[in-house]
């Protein structure tokens, strides 16, 4: 038996941590996420009192108000740079002539919510316009704002939302507190207790890289998710005229299962624009809004990346019993992509609905194909599943009544090491033996089964992917298998190699677990290597699933704008053969400016297949 050589260009190794619920604000607000429209996106900090009623009233006449878009919020631009004498925060005349309590009452008068954006210094931070801020004016703020009627106050840094929640909460109505924190100082481990919502990044750009950008961000916040606490990506540019119709579904559909606050940011009518027919199609899809609405409260998470092949799976739970999945086609080129539905944790579904090509199907087994458009997205919501790894003889085998071939079988790894449980349908009265066969392992092995035992089990060699086939002979009628991956092996990062500038850190008690240290400073030329014990028949080439612990937290605020992505590059070569590169997300849960090792601590896990070359002479040894 030879050693594979695994060469990893990391920059960390060690395991995740996971994250519960934060303590959340108790307003009795956003059992959901919070849904409407707001002026930013499309007209800046130049909003005026006829673009307000217009779009308001478009939100009624196209029907979008009925289907949760309720909240209209006035962003930046509406107030003015200094205070009345008396010390009040008023609004700019000029572009609202009537003033915020006629506008508010406009706008509760189509039945929809008022909301204000307001900042938590002393002026307007980062825009053009100068504009009185709230700091050290919160309580006589928020009386002037609940005499106003809002119901929805966005109020951007400096950290001082304590001041404005306890004033809010100090009026006689609740209103949604929506945090706006840029996400530098990972507002999800302290945000839910003080508002309803917070951004969990930069803004939003008019351009199709901000969308890689900002759920690449949302990645380590997805399990603070939950009724009446959303993390917010920021709002909508469906409607902008800057995406294609497949980009606008993929924005749409990421926004709404990672359970972002809905909020449309593009121009539905005013003077000049109306929104497009197929922008207003995908604003009002029912069944993509209802994922957002569910009232499970889950985020969908990422489950898998292939960074070469450029598309991601994410996946979450719904109410019901419900499955949601969607996979990401990045590639400038249209596709026919495959989720295999072990990676998101089922093996069956009796019903996929594919949300955007409107269409259903019955009965489908361990994976679902479909073209996917040049960033374009597919959208599942999967009913009656059967959890990964189980196959009925109903729904994946043929049989004679002796000879079951079970097909679709799916593995994660090319090994001889998976393991096979066969459940019969009744107990044998005596000891009695069943075969096995399978296209990898070329050959037929016999299974001894003991007299009244339900279930047995063997090990059995499977290929990559879900194109495998097992042929079972047994005289006893057999209800199902299950198929289990081979256990791996732990290499921490004490036990590499290290090249060049690479270096091994120590990390603070109860960080980069499980050996408290991290492999840094890792490129083309600084390299970390390990042996591991993996046997390949000289000659083969085949696929291994591998786990990578990383920790990344180089949050992109001030790259924001620019190819800033928060991402960094991890490449696995093995044996000398071809790198496999890996785009992998923050993984940071703490504040990259004062939490412990600025979020440089924090480990996330992801898994990705790399070619094996055989080097040695070893017939079908196991692993």
């Amino acid at each position: 038996m030879h050693p594979t050589w695994l060469l990893l260009h990391v920059f960390v190794l060690d395991l995740a941590q996971g994250a519960a619920l934060s303590p959340r604000i108790d307003n009795g607000l956003a059992k959901t996420p919070p849904m409407g429209w707001n002026t930013y996106n499309h007209y800046a900090c130049s909003p005026n009192e006829t673009i307000v009623k217009s779009n308001a009233k478009a939100l009624v006449d196209l029907g979008l108000d009925k289907l949760g878009y309720r909240y209209v919020t006035i962003d930046c631009g509406w107030t003015i740079p200094d205070r009345l004498a008396n010390g009040s925060l008023t609004w700019n005349e000029t572009i609202f002539p009537t003033g915020f309590y006629a506008i508010g009452q406009y706008i509760h008068d189509l039945g929809l919510l008022f909301g204000v954006y307001e900042d938590a210094g002393i002026q307007s931070c980062q825009t053009d316009i100068a504009q009185a801020g709230s700091l050290f004016h919160e309580a006589e703020d928020a009386a002037r704002f609940a005499s106003w009627k809002i119901d929805a106050l966005k109020s951007p840094p400096p950290s001082r939302f304590a001041n404005m929640t306890e004033a809010l909460a100090a009026q006689d109505k609740p209103v949604l507190f929506q945090i706006c924190e840029w996400g530098i100082d990972f507002p999800a481990l302290w945000a839910p207790a003080l508002g309803n919502t917070w951004r969990i990044g930069n803004d939003i750009i008019p351009a199709w890289r901000a969308i890689w950008r900002t759920v690449n961000q949302a990645v380590p916040q997805t399990s603070f998710a939950g009724p009446g606490q959303w993390p917010d990506l920021d709002m909508l540019e469906v409607g902008n005229d800057l995406f294609t119709t497949s980009e606008e579904q993929t924005h749409f559909s990421l926004w709404a299962i990672l359970k972002s606050p809905l909020v449309i940011g593009g121009a539905l009518k005013d003077e000049r624009t109306s929104i497009s027919k197929e922008s207003l199609a995908i604003l009002s899809n029912k069944d993509v809004i209802d994922l957002n609405q569910d009232s499970l409260g889950r985020s969908a998470d990422l489950r898998r990346r292939w960074s070469e092949e450029a598309y991601d799976v994410w996946s979450g739970p719904l109410s019901g019993g419900r499955t949601v999945a969607s996979l990401v086609n990045w590639a400038d080129e249209a596709r026919e992509l495959t989720l295999n539905f072990p990676d998101i944790g089922i093996q069956f579904a009796g019903q996929v609905k594919d949300i955007w090509a409107g269409k259903t199907t019955k009965d489908v087994k361990t994976s679902y194909t479909s073209t996917v458009q040049p960033h374009g997205v597919m959208l599942l919501e999967l009913k009656d599943t059967v959890a990964g790894g189980t196959y009925s003889v109903k729904n994946f085998a043929k049989t004679d009544g002796t000879t079951y071939t079970f097909d679709s079988i799916y593995a994660n790894t090319t090994s001889s090491n998976h393991t096979i449980t066969v459940h019969f349908a009744k107990t044998p009265s005596e000891k009695t033996n069943i075969k096995l066969s399978t296209e990898e392992s070329k050959d037929q092995q016999t299974i001894s089964v003991p007299r009244s035992h339900e279930i047995v089990s063997s090990t059995l060699s499977l290929s990559a992917g879900n194109g495998n086939q097992i042929q079972l002979d047994s005289s006893i009628p057999i209800d199902s298998i299950q198929i289990q991956s081979p256990g791996g092996s732990y290499y921490p990062s004490t036990s590499f190699t290290l090249s060049g500038s690479a270096t091994l850190e120590k990390c603070s008690t109860g960080f980069c677990k499980p050996t408290g240290s991290k492999l840094s400073y890792l490129n083309s030329t600084n390299k970390a290597t390990a042996t591991i014990h993996a046997s390949v028949p000289q000659g083969t080439s085949v696929s291994k699933f591998v786990e990578v612990d990383y920790t990344n937290n180089d949050v992109a605020f001030s790259t924001s704008w620019g190819l800033g992505s928060n991402s960094r590059n991890i490449t696995v070569s093995v044996n000398g053969g071809t790198p496999v590169r890996l785009d992998v997300p923050l993984s940071g849960k703490h504040s990259e400016l004062f939490g412990p090792g600025k979020g440089w601590w924090d480990t996330a896990t992801l898994g990705f297949l790399v070619g094996v070359e055989g080097w040695g002479e070893c017939g079908r040894c196991r692993e």
